[in-house]
């Protein structure tokens, strides 16, 4: 099997690389995990014809990774504190269901070295390097301290309390886990003590652990990476570069491997660096060490060590295209004692991988839920973790799926990925697939000149409403011709126009239509010739080019093509009266904290942040609509809120 396709990965039954396994071999294994991650381990593991087992939160009991596993283990509770960062529940989960092995996959415990050793205590196979290494790495400060003495060039840390004006901008990071959650960066210094507080309190939610530490903040870097490979008996591959610079709060979006424009010299540190990092915690398994590339006056790029992460990479797809390899396969075969080649598999081509998120950049990058209905990508591997008809709920994570193109040039595979994304069918809640092909057309992307700072310089521009003028038509044409079937639409008189209504990017568009012989035809359009409709395609005739709108409909949503509209009521119910001022949720989610000292009566400015909602593990600031003084506070920390739910008013002054 190649690396095309809804399930696509390496065929890894003739795969070389690893010889002599001496261990046990794993027959049944565990995911601590869930969605996209534990549904790509499996795949492997059904390959090589090792029994999987699931572990599922009541949020997640129909999940995609619940059905394909041919064990799966309830977890109680729905948050991720009570479930997937129980450690004592999953080992109970693994013994229970007979696995010999456990697989972390990313992110909650994968770098956990407690929850390793318990699972080795209890005589289970660890798929992932050794509870010292994961420690050694686990405090990004202590990992600073020992990279420094094995000479990896680094930004040195600074104490929080002495920071100065000088020394800004400044980088808050959460010590332990990463995904970009427990990251801010601070510009003026009167901002740093509330930083500190939120980072460490997204910190705590995410990984249970709170500590955060500040360091310098690289304007306008480049965020490269190694990926290495380390056996137990002293081999250690690095398997080539890859750029993860496009990032929206500090959380990657299109990564590709090799990282493209870098010197020969510049990739031989990184390589060198990597490996000496591997080297110096006894590395054994897949593992990535970060890096920030920085070019200084003379153009030469500089490199700093910025941390290591102890497991899977999200976006390892792009190193296996390029090498030829299944990375998950190595974990396994590593974990039962097997030894590396020498030298690793030589590099193919050049991979891009873009990851598909239920949410809506323009609106502050807002995660997005409801019904996936349709999720198509053909031409490229498509890793995910949902299924037609799935929910996105509010708990975790709102990264849908991840679309990996290969290709023998750069420019080959961004064209490739591009036109398969344009291509995809999307249908459910919002998401970032229009800004995805964007970006990958951007001149700064196709150029390789784009750094961190992507999306800070180009997102208004990237998230343009563009929808098709001919969409509307379209839907009303279907919607016609559904009707007219059943309801005997056409008459012999001439018929009166027809009208339908439809919210697009949100502009009202009123269209109109007529029942003929023929069947449903435009009403008042000029250069616009109806060739065929029908429920769920419509063919018009524009200006002499004749054009295909697929057309799709679940209740009043309506997806035509890659263009997305509500039709509405013929006569709109009254919609509730908020008074001004009123302040209110754009997405469900959880009240995690208010201002401080916020209460009734209290003066806030127009952009002052009030209150913190928490959705699909990350955190969106509420702030004042206006100038005035906070009237009415609805919410508590803690408190569930749904889209729309009145949670302040602030009267103008």
């Amino acid at each position: 099997m190649g690396v095309t396709g809804m399930t696509g990965v390496t065929d890894v039954t003739g795969m070389t690389g690893v010889t002599d396994v001496r261990g046990p071999m794993i027959s049944s294994l565990l995911v601590a995990n869930r969605g996209e991650i534990a549904c790509r381990v499996f795949r492997t593991c059904h390959e090589l014809g090792i029994r999987t087992v699931a572990v599922y939160s009541d949020a997640d009991a129909n999940a995609l990774h619940a059905r394909v596993a041919d064990t799966a283990v309830r977890l109680p509770g729905t948050s991720p504190a009570d479930t997937y960062l129980r450690g004592e529940l999953i080992v109970q989960a693994a013994v229970a269901a007979g696995a010999d092995a456990v697989h972390p996959g990313y992110g909650f415990l994968s770098e956990n070295a407690d929850f390793a050793r318990a699972v080795l205590d209890a005589g289970l196979v660890w798929v992932g390097p050794s509870p010292e290494a994961i420690e050694a790495m686990a405090s990004k400060t202590r990992a600073k301290e020992l990279m420094a003495a094995a000479g990896v060039p680094l930004l040195a840390p600074l104490d929080p309390d002495a920071v100065t004006g000088k020394d800004l901008p400044v980088l808050v990071k959460a010590s332990a886990g990463g995904g970009g959650r427990g990251m801010r960066v601070v510009r003026e210094l009167a901002d740093l003590a509330s930083a500190l507080r939120a980072a460490s309190a997204e910190a705590e939610s995410a990984f249970g652990d709170g500590t955060v530490f500040v360091e310098p903040y690289v304007e306008h870097a480049r965020h490269v990476e190694v990926q290495i490979v380390a056996d137990g008996h002293g081999t250690v591959w690095a398997l080539g570069t890859r750029d993860c610079s496009l990032q929206r709060r500090h959380q990657k979006v299109i990564e590709e491997a090799p990282a493209p424009g870098l010197g020969a010299e510049a990739e031989q540190r990184l390589l060198s660096a990597a490996t000496a990092a591997a080297r110096t915690i006894a590395y054994t398994g897949a593992g990535t060490v970060e890096f920030l590339v920085s070019k200084d006056g003379d153009s030469v790029d500089r490199v700093h060590f910025l941390e290591m992460n102890t497991r899977l990479q999200v976006e390892h797809p792009v190193t296996e295209a390029v090498f030829g390899t299944d990375l998950v396969a190595l974990q396994l075969r590593v974990a039962e004692g097997g030894t590396l080649d020498g030298d690793p598999p030589a590099p193919s081509g050049h991979a891009i991988e873009a990851r598909l998120y239920a949410e809506d950049p323009s609106q502050d990058w807002a995660p997005q839920t409801g019904t996936l209905h349709r999720l198509s990508v053909p031409g490229v591997r498509l890793d995910t973790g949902y299924g037609d008809g799935d929910t996105i709920g509010v708990h975790y994570d709102a990264m849908l799926a991840k679309a990996v193109a290969h290709a023998p040039t750069r420019a080959e595979a961004i064209r490739r990925l591009a036109g398969a994304l344009e291509r995809a069918t999307v249908h459910g809640p919002v998401t970032n697939r229009d800004l995805l092909v964007r970006s990958l057309r951007h001149e700064e992307f196709t150029a390789a000149r784009m750094n961190t700072a992507f999306y800070e310089h180009h997102l208004a521009d990237l998230t343009k409403a563009a929808p098709d003028p001919y969409a509307p038509l379209a839907a009303a044409l279907a919607d016609a011709h559904g009707r007219s079937r059943f309801g005997g639409g056409w008459r012999n008189l001439p018929s009166q126009p027809q009208s339908r209504r439809y919210l697009v990017a949100g502009e009202e568009h009123e269209v109109h239509y007529r029942h003929t012989r023929q069947g449903p035809a435009a009403d008042g359009v000029h250069g616009v010739h109806v060739v065929q409709t029908g429920p769920d395609l419509v063919v018009l005739e524009i200006a002499g080019v004749r054009r295909k709108f697929a057309v799709s409909r679940y209740g009043d949503r309506v997806h035509v093509n890659d263009t997305t509209l509500t039709a509405l009521p013929r006569f709109p119910a009254p919609e509730p009266d908020h008074a001004p001022g009123s302040l209110l949720a754009p997405m469900p989610g959880t009240v995690v904290r208010l201002a401080e000292g916020l209460s009734a009566g209290t003066p806030v400015r127009t952009g002052e942040p009030l209150i913190w909602l928490e959705a699909m593990k990350m955190e969106h600031k509420i702030t004042a609509p206006t100038t005035g003084t906070l009237s009415a506070l609805h919410v508590t920390p803690g408190q569930q809120v749904e889209p729309g739910t009145l949670l302040a008013v602030v009267t103008p002054t």
